[in-house]
């Protein structure tokens, strides 16, 4: 159980933050974007040696959450630029109620499905890559902790 809490996160923050993540491993890719599906699997793969299944596993699951996460971003970005319209003295409070609904809604979905992937690709691990990405997340909380720190002792 504190390996699924762990790695939620972790999983979590590869699938929907990759390039920040990418940067601080050493990939970075060209112009800051966001990496490409096989560098993602090649940052793993130089974390916990992946075999050659595991990559063409993990491959097709971050594609298919790529190609599912971007239509639902885009919609939630849509259904923000539409609240924010409504923003006038003569709003309409059920089409804002709607939007606002359905932004929840979309919300949801795209949690849930984060979660579902984040297991589904916690399946292709053996236990001991699990333990090697707990123990790298684990350094990279102390790392960010340690950087928050400094930053705020510069300031303060």
């Amino acid at each position: 159980m504190q390996l699924t809490k762990l790695l939620v996160p972790a999983v979590t923050a590869l699938a929907f933050s990759v390039p920040a993540m990418a940067q601080q491993m050493g990939g970075g890719g060209m112009g800051g974007g966001t990496p490409s599906v096989d560098d993602q699997v090649n940052q793993l793969d130089k974390m916990l040696d992946l075999d050659d299944g595991q990559k063409d596993e993990l491959s097709n699951l971050l594609t298919q959450m790529q190609d599912e996460s971007s239509a639902k971003q885009q919609e939630a970005r849509e259904l923000q630029q539409q609240l924010s319209e409504h923003v006038q003295p003569d709003y309409d409070e059920a089409a804002i109620r709607a939007d606002a609904e359905r932004l929840g809604d979309l919300t949801a979905e795209m949690t849930a499905d984060s979660v579902i992937m984040q297991s589904q690709i916690e399946d292709v691990f053996t236990q001991e890559q699990r333990d090697q990405l707990d123990e790298a997340m684990a350094q990279r909380r102390q790392q960010m902790q340690q950087m928050q720190e400094q930053m705020q002792q510069q300031g303060g």
